[in-house]
């Protein structure tokens, strides 16, 4: 999520969020969630529904992690393409992928329709169409694949059905989906609580630990004793190493286009370029004015030495590429967590396999993973089988993956040579204010923040996580670190895993240029 200093709550977070209580006392559950986005609280909705004794604790209130970051795609067209995706699954693994996303979609409209949930949701067709320089080929080989995993309705058109500029050639791909994530989930979330399940925000968990019984630890030292914990934070901080090299954070951005009316289209867009670009249309909360969601431009979190390029860069697509005049109301960005293999890690923690269970790994479709998690992870829990878990399985490593297994380690490593360079800059006096910069004292790298009153507030530069050093991203507002992709906001308290603590306080305050650093 983003820092509340910049202006990054998305269009979605503009909706009242319901209160819940925050976990005063010890309690005791069969399952224990942590973490309330889609996927924790989709698990929690069927979990609830069987009868099972719930307890689901969320460190914020509801609404403001990544399930409220998103273009709020519903679709079975995965990033991957399925032709990529018979090769590192196989077919069987190919056509299992598309059944879950599809069914992924289905369940999500059979809650809105049971549950009476008011949330926007309603069926819309999607168009994938080629980038500069991209060949027809690449859309033949996807038609061909998509049929071969049973999409059988997919069809190659002229262009997509939009007025305002010419795809080009695009792979039709029917009965998608859209809808208003956080009013879907507070839905699920009346809905698990009416059904005996009990949800607790501003109940941060440092311990998730299985046994007999597993426990659950927040940060004001009270426990949730159960059978079975599943944890679903976007980056799992009890995943370790085994989770962490085969998943990569990426940031990836959307801005709010107004537009006029006619303009306004029913459909999904993406596009062919690496990195692609995705559109969808939605109402701006209170006005009702039609906009232009596009987003794309992303990037390995820490790994830019200026976030704010990504931002323009969207508005001159949206110019060049669209032929539209980009009149932004609205940006923000969100954290993807990339698989090496292109599919989410939902089963048992490959670290602590007895009685924890995790859900990682979005790869730009953590809205339907998440839903896919709420299908399978119930039935795990309860000690049954499910068709899809060899599929999901946190544990596995295909062979055909291990290039960017192997890339993805070389980025996430190089960073850390971030401990021989010298400071961004060698004074406080030379940061800007509003901005932050890491200075070099000694063998420490101190990471300072300048307020817009000039007072400076300082902490370890070092990510508690496995000790990268973090970056200033000025766009944001916040310390990221280029490593593994836990993020701090100015004044080091994370609001992205795998990090589980905030940067380390400097304790001994000191004068630097005649300022003094203040932790």
């Amino acid at each position: 999520m983003g820092s509340a200093y910049f202006d990054a709550h998305s269009l979605w977070q503009q909706s009242e969020k319901p209160l819940f209580r925050t976990v005063s006392e010890n309690l005791t559950a069969e399952v224990c969630v942590v973490g309330a986005g889609i996927a924790g609280l989709s698990v929690a909705y069927n979990l609830a529904k069987a009868g099972r004794k719930v307890v689901v604790l969320d460190k914020e209130r509801l609404g403001l992690g990544e399930t409220g970051l998103t273009s709020a795609h519903l679709s079975n067209a995965l990033d991957e393409h399925y032709f990529e995706l018979e090769r590192l699954h196989g077919a069987k693994g190919a056509k299992l992928a598309a059944e879950s996303h599809t069914a992924a979609i289905d369940f999500i409209e059979r809650v809105v329709r049971e549950e009476n949930i008011d949330c926007e949701f309603r069926r819309t067709e999607g168009y994938l169409f080629l980038g500069h320089g991209d060949n027809l080929d690449l859309l033949t080989r996807e038609l061909a694949a998509t049929h071969r995993v049973g999409l059988s309705n997919t069809n190659i058109l002229p262009k997509a059905p939009v007025s305002f500029f010419d795809s080009g050639p695009c792979l039709h791909y029917p009965r998608q989906a859209t809808f208003h994530p956080i009013k879907y989930i507070h839905g699920l979330a009346e809905a698990v609580e009416r059904l005996g399940g009990r949800i607790f925000t501003h109940s941060e968990v440092v311990e998730a630990k299985s046994g007999t019984p597993a426990k659950v630890t927040t940060t004001a030292g009270f426990t949730v004793e159960c059978d079975a914990i599943v944890v679903a934070t976007d980056a799992p901080f009890n995943g370790g190493m085994a989770i962490h090299a085969k998943n990569a954070a990426y940031r990836s951005y959307l801005i709010g286009v107004r537009i006029p009316s006619e303009m306004a289209g029913d459909v999904l867009l993406w596009d062919t370029v690496d990195p692609y670009h995705y559109v969808n249309f939605v109402k701006e909360p209170n006005t009702g004015r039609d906009i232009m969601l596009v987003g794309g431009e992303d990037h390995r979190t820490g790994q830019d030495t200026n976030p704010e390029d990504h931002f323009r860069r969207l508005s001159d697509w949206v110019g060049h590429r669209l032929g539209v005049e980009p009149r932004v109301v609205s940006r923000w960005s969100g954290q993807i967590m990339e698989p090496v293999d292109g599919l989410a890690y939902i089963g048992r923690n490959p670290k602590d396999p007895d009685g924890t269970f995790i859900v990682t790994g979005d790869s730009g479709h953590g809205l339907t993973h998440g839903t896919i998690a709420g299908l399978m992870l119930p039935e795990l829990i309860a000690g049954h089988g499910h068709e899809w878990q060899t599929l999901y399985d946190p544990s596995r490593l295909h062979v055909r993956s291990l290039g960017t297994l192997i890339k993805e380690a070389v980025q996430s490593s190089a960073p850390y040579a971030d401990w021989l360079a010298e400071g961004d800059v060698d004074s406080p006096s030379d940061i800007a204010a509003g901005e932050g910069a890491v200075l070099r004292d000694g063998l420490h790298k101190i990471a300072v923040y300048k307020d817009d009153n000039g007072r400076l507030h300082s902490c370890s530069a070092v990510c508690p996580h496995l000790g990268g050093i973090v970056r200033w991203n000025g766009a944001e507002k916040t310390w990221d670190c280029p490593c593994h992709g836990s993020r701090f906001d100015r004044f080091g308290q994370v609001l992205n895993g795998p990090a589980k603590t905030e940067l380390a306080p400097v304790t001994d305050n000191r004068e630097a240029s005649g300022e003094v650093l203040t932790t």
